[in-house]
Formats: structure tokens, C-alpha cells, sequence
């Protein structure tokens, strides 16, 4: 039952040393179980002073402590320390990046919901006077003929024709699920960045070559890598990095899924606005004039349709996107409606 929790759970005895410890422990600490059981907390590598003082001093005192953000191997955790009897000591430790990575899940449901709502207005609210619109347009183009307000008539029909294939793809895009190489996938990525940039942005590349295929659709995960790359660059970055690792703990975590496949794109643009941030992944919202707000909107439900996240970390000097897709996933049914 311990090794099911997301928090990390260690006791120790009289000595300081391990007795048991869960799975969340083994990557808070970065060791597994069978090395650290026996082990003083102090000779573990990573351990701050003020966790191990709090420590002695619960077990002095029978006071129940709570520390904030300790920097351990897995991360940032807030650590709650009560005294056991026998002098032993209990530990639980709390993820901060996966209670983060919980509040973004919630949020992603939020714009899911408000990105369907958008869709139905689309169809409903948008295609019904495109339809007019269009009617009208033949009758002048069939009234005027070869003249030159003919043509434009002609012009407004292929245009608002363009504009309903647009918005039935919108309301209609689903899944081509296959295995995906994600190294493949992100280098034709930067091919079109570069065509786009004419070179301008640089892209440097810190793949992890163990990173194995996972289940997904090639094109869609392409899209989202151009749109992220495209904004860095109208945002003004000369420089993107694109960083692939596997994580082995997260709150996606879902049974059947093992490891998670991080794909961060780091650049030294502008970065967002900051009336922005909270919003930056529902629909219309956008920064720039010209934006469509729809881009990383649509990169957030490709991302939710493989099980995943897409998540934004300001940087002092730019922005980090972060995609997070399961390797393992245990319904390859997910699609977009």
C-alpha cells in the first residue's frame, strides 16, 4: 500500500537509519530501497542540515515539525517529521513539482472544457452566416461573370470555403496512434523552424539517446514542437534549446505507465507577458496582435490526447515549455473530438 502513494514515507530507528521506506522515497532520495535500508540519514548523499537537525531535534522533544521546500535528489519537497515510539521517526515527504503538475492537470481540464465549448460555437455560431456569406458570393460571381468584381466575388467564396475546412478540421482532428520516435519527430520540427527563421534562430540539441518510441501520432506531436518553436522565434529568441529526458516520477503517472519522456524547449525570447501566464493554454488568448490564440490551446489538447502535459516556466531571460508524455499507455484511444 505504501509503494501506491505519491509521498515518499521513510522510518527510522533509534540510530538514524533507515528501516523502511516506499517507491516515492526511492526517487526522492535517488536510491533504491535494498541499498539505503540500514543506512544512517546522514551518509545518504543529498540530505540538508536542516532536515537532519529537525530530525534529532523531533526526537528530542516529541514535537511534530514541518519543513518547507528541502532540496533533495528528486527534487523540491515540503517534509513532515513526527516522533514514532521507541524513538523511531517518521518522514513524508511531498513532491512540490508533482502537487504543481496536479493543479496543471486541473487546469488542463478547465481548458478542455472551455476549448469544447469553443468548438460548438464554431460550428454553430460562425459556419450558419459563412453559408450566407458564400450564397451570396456565387450569386454575384454567376451575375458578374469574367468582370473583375466577379473574380473578387469568386475570391470571397474560396476564402470563406478555406475558413470552413479550417474550423470542420478544428472540431474533427483525432489521433493517428502509431510509435513515435521523438528524436525523428523534433528534428523535422527544427527543419521547418529554420525554413520559417531563415536561419536566424538557433536550435541546439541535448537528446537522451535512451529515450525509447512511444505510443502516439507523429504529425500532431510535430505541431506542437513547431508551434512552441515558432513562438520562440516571434518572440524574439536567437536562441532555443531543445532537451529530451525520461523521468521516472510524475503525477501523470497513470497503471501501465512507467516512465514519463520530458521534452523541454528553453529559449531567450521576450518571454509572456505577465497578465498573461495564468491563461497561456486557453483558447484566443495571445500576446500578439496577429496571434490566433488557438496555437498553444490546441498544443495542450494534442499533448492531454496522449496522456500528457504541457506546461510554462517563466526564465529570466526567456521562457521553458515543457511536454510531458507517458511511454506506457494503458488506452490508446485517446483523440480529440
Amino acid at each position: 500500500m505504501l509503494d501506491a502513494l505519491d509521498t515518499a514515507v521513510i522510518q527510522l530507528n533509534e540510530q538514524d537509519c533507515i528501516e523502511l521506506m516506499n517507491g516515492a522515497a526511492e526517487v526522492c532520495f535517488g536510491t533504491g530501497k535494498g541499498r539505503a535500508r540500514g543506512v544512517s540519514l546522514s551518509h545518504l548523499g543529498g540530505i540538508p542540515p536542516k532536515l537532519r537537525q529537525a530530525v534529532v531535534a523531533t526526537r528530542h522533544d516529541q514535537r511534530r515539525r514541518h519543513l518547507r521546500e528541502c532540496r533533495l535528489a528528486g527534487g523540491l519537497y515540503d517534509c513532515n517529521i513526527q516522533a514514532l515510539p521507541d524513538h523511531h521517526v517518521l518522514l513524508e515527504l511531498y513532491n512540490l513539482r508533482w502537487e504543481q503538475q496536479k493543479q496543471q492537470l486541473q487546469q488542463r481540464e478547465v481548458q478542455t472544457g472551455m476549448l469544447d465549448l469553443l468548438r460548438r460555437n464554431l460550428g454553430h455560431e460562425i459556419r450558419n452566416p459563412l453559408g450566407g456569406i458564400r450564397g451570396a458570393a456565387q450569386m454575384m460571381a454567376a451575375e458578374l461573370g469574367e468582370q473583375e468584381l466577379g473574380m473578387l466575388a469568386r475570391l470571397i467564396m474560396r476564402e470563406v470555403d478555406r475558413i470552413d475546412e479550417l474550423i470542420e478540421r478544428f472540431g474533427q482532428f483525432q489521433l493517428q496512434h502509431a510509435t513515435v520516435d521523438i528524436h525523428k519527430v523534433a528534428d523535422e520540427a527544427i527543419e521547418l523552424l529554420l525554413a520559417e527563421s531563415g536561419g536566424t534562430t538557433r536550435i541546439r540539441r541535448d537528446f537522451d539517446p535512451s529515450i525509447p518510441e512511444l505510443p502516439g501520432d507523429a504529425s500532431a506531436l510535430r505541431q506542437v514542437l513547431v508551434n512552441l518553436f515558432l513562438n520562440a522565434h516571434q518572440a524574439g529568441a536567437h536562441n532555443i534549446l531543445l532537451r529530451t529526458r525520461i523521468e521516472h516520477g510524475s503525477a501523470l503517472m497513470q497503471p501501465g505507465q512507467h516512465t514519463i519522456v520530458r521534452v523541454d524547449v528553453e529559449d531567450d525570447g521576450e518571454g509572456v507577458a505577465e497578465h498573461l501566464k495564468a491563461m497561456l493554454f486557453l483558447p484566443l488568448v495571445t500576446g500578439r496582435r496577429e496571434g490566433s490564440g488557438l496555437g498553444l490551446a490546441l498544443a495542450q489538447q494534442i499533448a492531454a490526447a496522449h496522456g500528457g502535459l504541457l506546461s510554462y516556466e517563466a526564465r529570466e531571460q526567456g521562457s521553458l515549455f515543457t511536454l510531458r508524455l507517458p511511454v506506457h499507455d494503458s488506452d490508446p484511444e485517446h483523440h480529440l473530438d
